[in-house]
């Protein structure tokens, strides 16, 4: 049997593999393994509870919600709210723990459940790893410790978690947006208020596309993984850049007033840039992942910003910045952590931040984005290998050598085993595109033809 909790919490299709009963069994366990921790230790115990717009959201919600409350634990429904306000509202309200419901990019029929310890942040592996034996114990029949009588939670709306989400994302500006007309993507998710309001409290003109969730059309042709109907909004609206969420509003990518897309890379880039100026790009590193493009490794070089870089991931990320107190850190998806003001990727907060970096200089989008230049990237998949040799095989890496020897350092060659699949990826990047499609193509081969 598998590991229950992700990279990224819990997900599934609802009401398949992530049931209402899973929901309520999660919650309870939660509880009270948090309860054993000593997390409510003196107090009467406090969650926040949030939730993207998926329509399997609402019966999750209410399972979630009654889980916890016949655990003995107070809850505050903030509703349909981004993942990263529901981090930081914990954190705000010290509340004893956070729960969000969302499948992040995933399609409609998904759903997830992430858990925030105290102060916002990630729970833990290791109590990640005791709620799941707690929720399977008493999924085969061991029974709970129920509280009764004033021992049971209570449950209540807190619908001022989102002015109090905005009002803080606004706070955090260095400067304010007047005068940019912005063109927001919430793709039908959980942004879709929270992210023009910010932009338009900031002072920018928003114009919105994606901001019509019915429960069913969250991620479906817009947002950041489909980037086609920003692009032509911000042409024929003559805007100086767009937003693009993802469901649950933790990444951002962006489009400069031509329609060209900066990705995260290019986003990190500016704004280290613009945090190394304020004095708050500490020890002047930003932290990537193995998978950043050469192009912003080089550029950070030039600038002087040191690169640190971890695993693919976003968790890995936050560890190395918590690990050693860097203030920025993000993927090429979008995932930006700008740790002196978020537990945990915020989109809405890193569109604001870019915005604010183009309104301070007078600079484009495009200009400020041009700072790296982006080098062509292929990824092949190399199915049905034995992957646990990858690294072993004296074949593999000669050709990894002799590629790398051909590449310089205009190129670079990445191969890494899928966590889940029997097949090995091979990244390469160089300065010409065609060049990097024939790198990739041999190594490929060779791959296929020493562990296939």
């Amino acid at each position: 049997m598998g590991r229950l909790f992700g990279t990224d919490g819990v997900r599934g299709v609802a009401n398949a593999d992530l049931t209402a009963e899973m929901a309520l069994g999660l919650s309870v366990a939660a509880a009270h393994v948090l309860a054993e921790a000593g997390t409510f230790e003196g107090h009467r115990p406090v969650a926040v509870v949030g939730r993207d717009p998926r329509a399997s959201g609402e019966f999750l919600e209410a399972a979630m919600v009654a889980g916890l409350a016949s655990a003995g634990v107070d809850v505050l429904r903030v509703g349909v709210l981004p993942t990263p306000a529901v981090a930081q509202l914990t954190g705000a309200l010290d509340a004893d723990l956070g729960v969000m419901l969302s499948a992040s990019h995933n399609p409609m029929p998904d759903n997830g459940i992430k858990f925030f310890a105290r102060g916002g942040h990630k729970l833990a592996d290791e109590l990640e790893d005791r709620i799941e034996t707690t929720y399977r114990a008493h999924a085969s029949g061991e029974p709970w410790d129920r509280p009764t009588g004033t021992g049971v939670g209570r449950v209540r709306d807190y619908d001022e978690g989102f002015d109090a989400y905005v009002a803080h994302l606004v706070g955090v500006l260095p400067n304010r947006l007047d005068g940019l007309k912005v063109v927001i993507d919430g793709a039908h998710g959980a942004a879709a208020r929270v992210s023009p309001e910010a932009f338009a409290r900031a002072g920018a003109e928003a114009v919105t596309i994606g901001t019509d969730p019915d429960g069913l059309n969250i991620n479906d042709g817009y947002g950041s993984t489909h980037l086609a109907r920003l692009q032509a909004a911000v042409v024929e609206h003559r805007a100086d850049l767009g937003i693009a969420h993802d469901g649950d509003a933790d990444r951002c990518l962006a489009v400069d007033a031509t329609g060209r897309e900066v990705d995260g890379d290019q986003i990190l880039a500016v704004l280290a840039l613009a945090m190394r100026e304020a004095g708050d790009l500490r020890g002047d590193t930003v932290v990537g992942t193995v998978m950043s493009n050469l192009g912003f490794k080089l550029a950070m070089r030039r600038e002087g910003v040191q690169l640190v870089q971890t695993a693919v991931g976003d968790r890995y990320v936050l560890e190395e910045m918590k690990s050693h107190g860097y203030a920025l850190g993000g993927e090429q998806s979008g995932h930006v952590i700008v740790l002196d003001h978020a537990t945990t990727g915020d989109g809405t907060l890193t569109g604001l931040l870019l915005a604010a970096r183009v309104a301070a200089t007078g600079r484009t989008l495009a200009d400020l984005a041009g700072v790296m230049e982006r080098l062509p990237q292929v990824l092949v998949n190399v199915p049905d290998v034995d992957k646990s040799r990858v690294a072993s095989s004296a074949d593999v890496a000669a050709a990894v050598a002799e590629a790398e020897r051909e590449l310089g350092e205009t190129g670079r060659v990445l191969l890494r085993p899928s966590g889940t699949e029997p097949l090995v990826r091979v990244m390469v990047e160089a300065a010409d595109i065609e060049q990097a499609r024939s790198v990739a193509g041999r190594l490929a081969d060779a791959v296929k033809s020493a562990l296939g």
